[in-house]
């Protein structure tokens, strides 16, 4: 295939060199002129955006950045990979991954600024919607920037964003805007793209209603309640996305998104063509699956805990545990304790149960243990009564293999796309966001009956039992956010769902994220951690950058 460069000093004046990209190697000017030249610079701005399922690429990035610092996941040891400081908060700032999704993010933004700038609206329907696609992507990239750099936007909207730059002139070197002026950008642009785009295409391409479906998700960030449920009403009213069925949710990411229902937009990554060997892409690093990937990330416990509450929930069958060989029955839980340096730390503990009079029972420090059940509504507990008296509930299983003392719970929603073992066409939006975002505006707004129905429709189709009022003991916003941590996990929402809602991240989990000196338990909403350094090579580029604190 061919390549495009753009230069621009702001991103370091490095070419864009994405091997799938349908560019020649010339000058963007020159395919300005050129009849295709429209379809050629919009396709290249997917294709920066997309990245190369490695390293390489926007969203592969991005997506570290959202997912591992938030409280789904933990890792069974150290890495020299960049994304270790999202992970365990101590972020630096020359980290490469960084620099790559600033780069990248501002090269699609200059090849969409291109499009926007230089072609006529209104010529015909054919090349409105291609106008409109480079607007849609364009405020996803700000969108993504601009909650990755800086606060949350009901933090305050005159805190510094990032730069917003809507020309293609090299020598336009704008500041950081603030966080408001980006969102009011962000919707502008979806805007405009949704009056634009009038043509139904494949949801590897936006469309009108993506760019309603990301105006949802904006306006619920804004906290703009009664847009943000306008928005999720279009989309879903649109009749053209459905739920996927029970069955075929733990599916979903084996199926490409063009035959699938409920994707609104994603990434289309082929398996000719995007795919080598699967090592560097997104799902490598929650299984292996074939022999075929490092699979040494794993659910935190307190997600396991959150979805362990209804065996039967169909989002289960996307944790796949590695059973060891042969199958021996163990009582398993986690325990909080102390490190060698006298630090708090959460282990997994594993022990062999074995029957006796029809009881069960393990032993630990050469005392035997007896399983109690405890029968509730939705399931069976077990637990044992420790040598201080108190209750520890526990689960009972076959053993599961281990690293570095973490169990393999191995993730399958980032994998096994057409079969390949880690394939993946990474979503952007899909219609079950849409009744969340639905669902939680309506919690904000105090309207139970709308948001327990909202949330009722996801859990329907979990196979898990529907709400009739509030539980007790919880706030119907928290009902709203249980519910998204266990539809959206493992898609990069999670973050941004605790720190937009003023609440601290709570990492009391076992996980290497505890390693070290002084790590982080819990992350306050208010921490500066909660946005990411501007990359020190851009800085050192474009002086006018202000860096975010220490």
């Amino acid at each position: 295939m061919k390549k495009i460069f753009i230069s621009l000093v702001m991103v370091s004046l490095v070419s864009c060199n994405i091997d799938r990209s349908p560019y020649d190697s010339k000058e963007s000017d020159v395919i300005l002129n050129d009849p295709t030249g429209l379809q050629t610079i919009t396709l290249g701005n997917y294709a920066l955006l997309k990245g190369d399922g490695g390293s390489g690429g926007f969203y592969n990035n991005l997506y570290r950045y959202n997912e591992y610092s938030g409280d789904n996941i933990d890792i069974s040891g150290t890495t020299s990979d960049n994304f270790f400081y999202y992970y365990n908060y101590k972020n630096i700032k020359n980290n490469y991954r960084t620099n790559i999704t600033w780069n990248t993010g501002y090269k699609a933004i200059i090849g969409c600024n291109k499009i926007i700038t230089r072609f006529a609206q209104g010529k015909d329907a054919d090349t409105d919607q291609l106008i409109g696609e480079n607007y849609f992507l364009r405020a996803y990239v700000y969108f993504s920037l601009v909650n990755m750099f800086g606060r949350p936007y009901n933090q305050g909207p005159a805190n510094l964003g990032v730069p917003l730059k809507t020309s293609d002139d090299v020598n336009d070197l704008p500041p950081r805007a603030t966080v408001g002026a980006v969102y009011d950008q962000v919707i502008s642009d979806l805007k405009k793209a949704e009056q634009l785009m009038t043509i139904n295409k494949p949801n590897i391409y936006a469309t009108k209603e993506a760019a309603q479906a990301l105006l949802s998700r904006v306006y619920l960030y804004m906290e703009n309640n009664d847009q943000a449920i306008e928005y999720a009403n279009k989309v879903i009213n649109s009749g053209k996305f459905s739920l996927l069925s029970k069955t075929e949710l733990p599916l979903y990411s084996t199926k490409t998104p063009e035959i699938n229902a409920e994707t609104i937009f994603a990434f289309k990554f082929n398996k000719d063509g995007d795919y080598t060997d699967g090592w560097e892409s997104i799902g490598s690093m929650y299984s292996t699956i074939q022999n075929v990937g490092w699979g040494e990330m794993y659910p935190s416990s307190s997600y396991l805990d959150l979805i362990n509450q209804h065996p039967e929930d169909a989002r289960l069958k996307f944790i796949s545990p590695k059973y060891a060989s042969p199958q021996v029955p163990v009582a398993y839980w986690v325990q909080k304790g102390t490190n060698a340096s006298g630090g708090i730390n959460y282990n997994y503990i594993f022990q062999k149960t074995f029957q006796q009079n029809g009881n069960t029972y393990f032993t630990m420090d050469n005392v035997n243990y007896q399983v109690y059940t405890e029968v509730t509504p939705d399931k069976t507990n077990y637990y044992f009564i420790n040598s201080s008296g108190a209750k520890v509930y526990i689960y009972l299983d076959y053993d599961i293999e281990k690293r570095n003392g973490y169990p393999k719970f191995f993730v399958l929603k980032c994998s096994l796309q057409e079969g390949v073992p880690q394939l993946w066409s990474p979503l952007v939006v899909r219609l079950a966001e849409m009744y969340l975002n639905r669902a939680e505006a309506y919690a904000k707004k105090g309207n139970t009956t709308s948001a327990l129905a909202d949330v009722n429709v996801i859990r329907t189709r979990a196979g898990i039992p529907t709400y009739t009022s509030v539980p007790a003991g919880q706030t119907l916003l928290n009902v709203v956010l249980d519910e998204r941590r266990l539809e959206l996990a493992f898609e990069g929402h999670r973050r941004n769902d605790v720190y937009r809602n003023k609440l601290d991240m709570n990492r009391q989990y076992p996980g290497s994220h505890l390693n070290g000196t002084n790590p982080f338990y819990t992350i306050p909403y208010t921490h500066n951690r909660v946005v990411e350094y501007i990359p020190e090579q851009q800085i050192q580029i474009q002086p006018n950058l202000i860096q975010n604190p220490d």
